[in-house]
C-alpha cells in the first residue's frame, strides 16, 4: 500500500511538531508544507526536504490529506476548502472560531465521507486511555479536572477557557458519554483583560458532579483528573503519565497470642502500568490509519462541535459575572490584635 501523502498548513510551533511526527510515521509521507510567511515556510520545508507551497490550493493538489495548524479564525474557510477538493483533514482545536461555523463544518464533514479529525490531543494521552479502562466497570460519582499553568509561556491570543479548558470539556464529554444538564461557572480576570482563571461545575442527568478548573496564573503546571467512584478513588496525572487506584478492604479483628484484640483496616493503592507513547504520535497515526482503512475518527468534527458548545456555555456564564482583580487594590484590612492586659 502506498503511504498517505500528508501536507501541513501552518508551520508555527505546533505545525513543526506535526511535520516532525509525519516525517517519522509509518504509512505516511510528509509531502509538503504551506505557510503565510514564505521565508519561514521555506526554512521548515528545507529542514524536512519537502516542497514549500505559497498557495494552499497548490499544496492540496499534491497531497491526500492535511493537518490544519493555523490560527483559529482561519480554520473554517480552510477546512471547507479541503473538503470541497476531496481532502481528508485534521484540524487543531478548537474546531472553529464560532459555534455556527462548527455546526456547518460538522454537517459538511459528515456529508463528505472524508475523515475529519479534531486535534483534541489529550484523547490520545496514554494515562487518559488507561483511566477509561480502569473506570469501565465502576460507578462514577464525581470528578475533578485541573489544568493549571504558570503565566510565563501561556497563550494570550484567547482566554483560558478557549485555550486550556477546552481540552477537558472534550474529555468530560467523552468520559461521561452525554452532555451536562446544567452548568455553573465563575472566573477571574487577573492581568489579561479577559478570563485568566476559571472554575466550572457540570451536572448530569445520571447524577454525576464534575468540576473543571483551568488557570494560567499558577506557578505549577498541573494536568490531572481525580475521580471518585462508588468502588474506589482514582488519581490520573496526564502530565507525568500515572494512574493510582485507591481501593478499600474490609477491616478485621486480630488476636495475637491472647494479648488483646486489635483492629486493622487496610487500604490498597494500585499503580497502573502506563505505556509511554507521545500523544501527538498516537493522534496522527490514528488519523492516517482512519484515512487508509476507511473508517471514521474517534475524535470527529462533531466531537469538536460539542466541546466548543460546552465551552461557549461556560464562557457565557463566566462573562456575566467576571471578577476583575485589581493589582493595585489594597489587601483586605487585618483585624487589630486585642490589647493584652497583664494581671496584677
Amino acid at each position: 500500500m502506498q503511504p498517505l501523502k500528508v501536507g501541513v498548513i501552518g508551520v508555527g510551533r505546533m505545525g513543526q511538531r506535526h511535520c516532525r511526527v509525519y516525517a517519522n510515521l509509518r504509512r505516511a509521507q510528509l509531502a509538503g508544507v504551506c505557510d503565510a510567511n514564505a521565508q519561514y515556510g521555506r526554512q521548515v520545508a528545507q529542514q524536512y526536504d519537502v516542497p514549500f507551497y505559497a498557495d494552499v490550493d497548490e499544496l492540496l493538489a499534491n497531497v491526500d490529506a492535511v493537518s490544519l495548524v493555523t490560527p483559529t479564525p482561519q480554520h473554517f474557510d480552510l477546512a471547507m476548502r479541503c473538503l470541497a477538493l476531496g481532502k481528508h483533514v485534521l484540524i487543531e482545536k478548537p474546531i472553529t472560531q464560532t459555534l455556527a461555523q462548527a455546526e456547518q463544518l460538522a454537517l459538511a464533514a459528515e456529508a463528505s465521507g472524508l475523515v475529519v479529525q479534531v486535534g483534541h490531543i489529550e484523547r490520545f494521552n496514554t494515562a487518559y486511555i488507561e483511566l477509561k479502562n480502569v473506570l469501565e466497570n465502576m460507578q462514577v460519582l464525581s470528578a475533578n479536572f485541573r489544568r493549571l499553568s504558570p503565566t510565563e509561556g501561556s497563550n494570550f491570543d484567547v482566554d483560558v477557557v478557549l485555550d486550556l479548558m477546552i481540552h477537558d470539556t472534550n474529555l468530560v464529554l467523552d468520559l461521561m458519554g452525554q452532555e451536562p444538564t446544567w452548568v455553573s461557572a465563575h472566573g477571574l480576570s487577573v492581568f489579561s483583560g479577559t478570563i485568566d482563571h476559571a472554575v466550572a461545575q457540570l451536572g448530569f442527568a445520571t447524577g454525576q458532579l464534575i468540576t473543571v478548573t483551568a488557570s494560567r496564573v499558577t506557578e505549577n503546571k498541573i494536568r490531572s483528573i481525580d475521580v471518585t467512584a462508588r468502588q474506589s478513588y482514582v488519581e490520573c496525572d496526564l502530565l507525568n503519565k500515572s494512574v493510582l487506584l485507591h481501593r478499600h478492604t474490609i477491616g478485621e479483628y486480630l488476636n495475637h497470642n491472647h494479648r488483646g484484640v486489635k483492629y486493622r483496616q487496610e487500604s490498597i493503592v494500585e499503580r497502573i502500568q502506563i505505556p509511554f507513547f507521545e500523544s501527538l504520535f498516537l493522534e496522527l497515526q490514528h488519523f492516517v490509519d482512519c484515512v487508509l482503512e476507511g473508517h471514521p475518527s474517534s475524535v470527529a468534527a462533531r466531537d469538536g462541535l460539542q466541546a466548543l458548545r460546552l465551552v461557549d456555555t461556560i464562557r457565557a456564564d463566566i462573562l456575566r459575572q467576571l471578577v476583575v482583580v485589581d493589582a493595585q487594590a489594597a489587601l483586605p484590612a487585618q483585624p487589630a490584635a486585642p490589647e493584652r492586659v497583664l494581671a496584677r
